[in-house]
């Protein structure tokens, strides 16, 4: 079924078990550090480099100790034998864990960039093939003048781009480690062994550090998140509204079999673009949590632990989840031109007002005697249904200026689409594919 989550990777990352496959590679590496200025000889290091844990007994030390760190180096440990009294060698809890925690950061970040590129191919592969399709723009709801599809979807391409940089540049930020003791001080661990072991680890040594990496990093994290996932609720929200019965210019696929409500058998809703639009909302709220974790007291509390455990997760599988299921409606989107044609025309032309005011200004009338005019015919189109056209050709002030046929020019969409190539050069894109018409 299209609602199926088809990338698990992002679930897989924040299994316990890669939890602690990460902190043993921090661990190892920190070893590989104090290994580096001599302090572990080489033989231990050796036996080190084969560590391993048990899940089972990491969760039977748990029930002991009520710790998770103590009871994972007891595992470690004990599978070691001598060389084991220096897994830990210096560190405190947090130099691993959070360590660990931009190693989950940096994979969550590289798989939704992933997803995100997807996003942008399946936007931008829709918006070449209609990018000359007429649609009317609406401004507050309502019909304003003519515009294209595809030209619509040039500026979500734009946006999804923004995103992307906008994890990019979170990944920069949160890709940085430290292995600096208690509070931050390097007393019992020298910067020389941090220094390795994030090199090791394809990271960059924190500046400066308490006894945790700064929560500003984590909280840039959940808002990059989160403003991509209010462009989805934005680009969803757009989908909803064009299938609604009166419009349904797009519909989001329905397959054979799938039924839209259980007792009106002939529904067809966007429940997948409303579906994006809900979890979008989930992602926001984690924003205030990650923003209220920055302010710790003094070089450490543990008050934003509890609450990494769940926004953290939460909202890297949410949004991962998101971008595969609105590419996938994208890459599968009923497009109906016709209908958007029909809707292009239901206000007998009034989309074209500002045309026609342009044109009496240029035969010299002034703006406000031609606005006057413009809108006298407009309001009594939009009251009595009838053509706007005819009405202006019926007026003698516009026929002293413009011809029928001149009139006629100035209700032709194709005149809104001229530049409709504009926003694709803008983005670099190539236009060698043929645009409907």
């Amino acid at each position: 079924m299209i609602e199926r989550y088809t990338r698990p990777a992002m679930g897989q990352l924040w299994t316990e078990q890669h939890k602690l496959d990460l902190w043993l590679k921090v661990e190892i590496a920190a070893c590989e550090g104090w290994a580096a200025i001599g302090v572990i000889p080489p033989e231990d290091l050796a036996v080190i480099r084969t560590a391993r844990y048990d899940l089972a007994e990491v969760a039977q030390y748990f029930r002991e100790t009520h710790h998770d760190m103590t009871a994972f180096l007891r595992s470690v440990q004990q599978h070691l034998g001598p060389p084991g009294r220096w897994i830990h060698y210096g560190l405190t809890s947090s130099d691993v864990i959070d360590t660990a925690l931009s190693l989950q950061l940096v994979e969550a970040l590289d798989l939704l960039l992933q997803g995100a590129e997807r996003l942008e191919q399946a936007i931008t592969r829709l918006a070449l093939a209609h990018r000359r399709t007429p649609q009317v723009g609406r401004t507050h709801g309502v019909h304003a003048e003519p515009t294209s599809f595809g030209m619509k979807l040039a500026v979500w391409i734009d946006e999804v781009r923004r995103g992307q940089a906008r994890l990019r540049a979170a990944r920069e930020r949160i890709a940085v480690g430290k292995l600096s003791g208690a509070v931050g001080t390097h007393a019992l661990v020298p910067p020389e062994v941090e220094e390795y072991a994030c090199a090791a680890l394809g990271l960059a040594p924190a500046a400066a550090t308490t006894q945790v990496l700064q929560r500003d990093r984590h909280a840039e994290y959940v808002m990059a998140l989160a403003l991509l996932a209010a462009s989805l609720e934005k680009f969803a929200t757009e989908l909803r509204a064009l299938q609604r019965t009166e419009l349904l210019e797009v519909e989001e696929p329905f397959e054979e079999g799938q039924t839209g409500s259980s007792s009106m058998p002939h529904k067809r809703n966007p429940e997948l673009s409303e579906r994006i639009t809900g979890l979008a909302r989930v992602i926001r709220g984690h924003v205030v949590t990650a923003l209220e974790n920055v302010a710790l007291w003094h070089e450490r509390d543990i008050s934003h632990s509890s609450t990494e455990r769940i926004i953290l997760p939460d909202s890297s599988i949410l949004l991962d989840y998101m971008l595969d299921l609105l590419a996938t409606i994208l890459e599968r989107l009923q497009v109906y031109p016709e209908r958007m044609a029909e809707n292009l025309d239901r206000t007998r032309g009034l989309v074209y007002s500002q045309r026609v005011l342009l044109a009496l200004v240029e035969r010299g009338l002034s703006r406000q005697a031609a606005y006057a005019i413009v809108q006298r015919h407009a309001m009594r189109a939009w009251k009595t249904r009838e053509d706007y056209r005819t009405l202006l050709e019926a007026d003698p002030e516009v026929r002293a200026v413009l011809s029928p046929a001149e009139l006629a020019a100035l209700f032709d969409p194709q005149y809104y689409l001229r530049y409709a190539d504009v926003p694709f050069r803008r983005l670099g894109i190539a236009l060698d594919e043929p645009a409907a018409v």
